[in-house]
């Protein structure tokens, strides 16, 4: 038996089991010891039932007597429901939103129940807790037991008997996938260990060690990965850009505002690189409202002025347009073309116009591009079709660079005369240092910290189901005095969600759109925004709300990143422990962009103690790098990322919490690449490296 073995050809699993376990996408022997659990449960201290006095954890074993299910008086929850008796007495156990377990249940049954007991109008109950059916009264030899992701029909004691029938098949034949320098130097378990102590523990501290080790290994293989990368762009050729001190001067002093020294230092790394025969690659981090943009324009007038195209794409098509506007604004006096390229409306301001923007045919747009007579690009995605060309492309400017593959990067930054363009990427989610130094370890980085001075801060606070009207009425009070506020609601519309689903029950953009138009603020004008709508109609909406013909608006998450309405000084969230609190932060950060003092108003459909602590955070937190590193803390990697650019978070995303083990796995990788860049005498990591990008997606 090999890691490549199907599971088809394991005995114990049929082919219903086989289709089981393709929802886990596990498909052969390496996948299913590789689906590593999600817990363990600690049965070391069992307690008897008469035992238990205090809400807590408890582990008992007992037989079921009872079984019920049914819906809950107060919020009409479905449950499932046993009693469960021991020698010592009896103590019931419920299960919100799983009622089809009182059918797996069967009386007379022996279970094990670990978990928190809390008190009910009963008495002490256990709450969801972890169950294990036994056939008998006997105690599991294992005092640490996996909890593994599972599906319907597949049970951690299930996966457990396997993934152990595997194991002791496959021992001989678990080949080492670290150089032996690499372990050694690390302190790392063998694989072989590692896995052992993976799925079934001796102790909890050799689990520790085991998930070290695979941790280590991910985030080991990808750091050759990105500095692999980053001393091939060091060996590239890039298009050397000299400095024109005077034309960046004279912007600068044209500009309505004073650049801060963060604004200064970045510009000047900036320019300072692309003076450089080597593609640049850097990442420009700034917190809301910190000033990038102009940061960038500085950055792409300089190769203009010295003869070359600059391309500038993000993520949405209102961002898009806005860029396109902002830039527009800043360069018409230095005779530049800028062009818009959405994929709906495509637009060009041309040097010999002042102000006025034209319509132009996509056709057109993309000639003028191909020619070299557009000089500058800004656009969505629609700049990475095949059709889009560019005579002499020499800067790539990335907003909110995370959003985009890295595939879709290099299409823009392909090789034109042997020559690969300078890359500037950008984010206003300031990224926490493990993930800086993992996520994006091959790019240089600038950061702006301060703000411009002229920014107030802005006063957030957290509103009590109670407190909502009196929050609506100083709403009122800031929309006769001729500002506008933001709504923002985690959904669209309403949706038939499943029972259990987070999202039931939240408010959605049209019917809070309806009900505050018609009940709460009927004598101000409310629109709705979201990313379903077609492009005009955004725009319009966007241009009305701009132009103050909107008092109110609501929107879904569309609006996170750089939409600027000076005059907005409202910011009300809805569902607010449904985002993250970097997502929050950039939401507040849609508002205090004028001279009037702003609000954000949080608003959660949850009470509980661990959503008010988060949400307390952005309440006291100064800057939104502070919050990166909270936001890390108390949600973890794959939360701050986005599962969906991740994959199934896992004990090696908790690990890039660990800047530690992130060093240490980078400087051994940037050692090896040192002595052996082609990896020609670590064939293994070699093809390893060359299949990461298949197996963990970063963007």
């Amino acid at each position: 038996m090999q890691f490549s073995t199907p599971i088809t050809k394991i005995p114990n699993i049929g082919p219903a089991y086989q289709k089981k376990l393709g929802k886990l996408k596990i498909k052969t022997v390496g996948d299913l010891l590789f689906h590593f659990p999600v817990s363990y449960e600690d049965f070391s201290k069992k307690n008897s039932i008469s035992s238990i006095f205090h809400k807590g954890k408890y582990v008992v074993l007992g037989e079921i007597t009872a079984i019920s299910s049914g819906r809950t008086a107060r919020r009409n929850f479905s449950y499932a429901e046993i009693t469960l008796k021991d020698s010592t007495g009896k103590i019931k156990s419920i299960w919100f939103n799983q009622p089809y377990l009182a059918k797996s249940f069967k009386k007379g049954e022996t279970l094990l129940l670990s978990g928190n007991v809390d008190y009910s109008k009963e008495g002490l109950q256990f709450i969801n807790p972890f169950y294990e059916k036994l056939k008998n009264q006997s105690f599991p030899k294992n005092k640490i037991a996996p909890v593994y992701p599972q599906t319907e029909g597949l049970s951690s004691k299930w996966l457990r008997f396997i993934v152990k029938s595997v194991f002791y098949d496959l021992k001989k034949n678990i080949e080492e996938t670290l150089p032996k320098e690499v372990i050694e130097k690390n302190n790392l378990y063998p694989l072989f260990v590692a896995l052992k102590e993976i799925h079934f523990p001796s102790s909890f501290s050799s689990l520790k060690k085991a998930r070290e080790r695979i941790s280590f290994e991910r985030i080991f293989l990808l750091q050759l990965s990105l500095l692999k990368e980053k001393m091939r762009l060091s060996k590239e050729k890039g298009i050397s850009i000299s400095v024109d001190i005077e034309k960046i001067q004279d912007l600068v002093s044209k500009l309505p505002f004073k650049l801060t020294d963060g604004q200064k230092k970045a510009s000047w790394q900036i320019i300072k690189d692309m003076e450089k025969n080597t593609p640049m690659n850097r990442l420009l981090e700034g917190d809301v409202g910190s000033g990038k943009t102009i940061v960038a324009v500085i950055a792409a007038l300089s190769a203009i002025r010295a003869g070359y195209q600059a391309a500038f794409m993000a993520p949405t098509e209102v961002l898009a347009r806005q860029h396109f506007d902002e830039v527009a604004k800043l360069l018409w006096r230095f005779k530049i073309d800028v062009g818009l390229l959405t994929g709906k409306k495509d637009l060009w301001r041309s040097k010999k116009l002042k102000g006025d923007y034209l319509e132009i045919s996509r056709e057109k747009l993309i000639e003028k591009s191909k020619k070299g007579e557009m000089d500058f690009l800004v656009g969505t995605h629609a700049l990475i079709q095949d059709k889009v060309k560019f005579k002499n492309l020499a800067l790539v400017i990335l907003d909110e660079q995370h959003r985009f593959g890295v595939e879709q990067r290099k299409k823009l930054c392909v090789k034109k005369d042997s020559a690969v363009p300078h890359l500037l990427s950008m984010t206003a989610t300031p990224i926490p240092r493990t993930l800086t130094l993992t996520v994006y370890g091959d790019l240089s980085l600038s950061v702006i910290k301060e703000m411009p001075k002229e920014r107030k801060k802005i006063i957030t606070k957290l509103i009590s189901p109670k407190k909502r009207n009196e929050a609506y009425e100083f709403i009122k009070k800031e929309l006769k005095e001729g500002r506008q506020a933001f709504f923002i609601c985690p959904r669209i519309e309403e949706g038939e969600e499943k029972e259990n689903s987070p999202w039931k029950g939240l408010k959605s953009v049209e019917e809070e759109k309806e009900r505050l138009e018609k009940e709460v603020f009927p004598e101000f004008k409310v629109e709705m925004l979201h990313g379903k709508m077609k492009s005009t109609e955004k725009e319009k909406i966007m241009k009305d709300f701009k132009n103050k013909k909107t008092d109110i608006l609501v929107s879904t998450s569309v609006i996170e990143v750089g939409i600027d309405i000076r005059n907005a000084s409202v910011m009300v969230i809805e569902g607010a422990e449904m985002f993250g609190l970097s997502q929050l932060h950039q939401f507040r950060g849609r508002v205090g962009r004028g001279e009037f003092q702003s609000y954000c108003f949080l608003f959660a459909s949850s009470s509980s103690e661990k959503t008010r602590k988060r949400l307390k955070a952005l309440l006291t937190a100064q800057n939104g790098f502070e919050l990166a590193e909270k936001d890390l803390e108390i949600r973890g990697p794959g939360d701050f990322l986005g599962k969906r650019q991740w994959g199934k978070a896992d004990f090696t995303m908790e690990a890039l919490k660990d800047i530690d083990l992130v060093e240490s796995a980078r400087e051994t990788a940037k050692e090896i690449l040192e002595k052996d860049y082609e990896l020609k005498k670590y064939p293994l990591l070699k093809k390893r490296v060359e299949r990461i990008k298949e197996k963990i997606h970063l963007e």
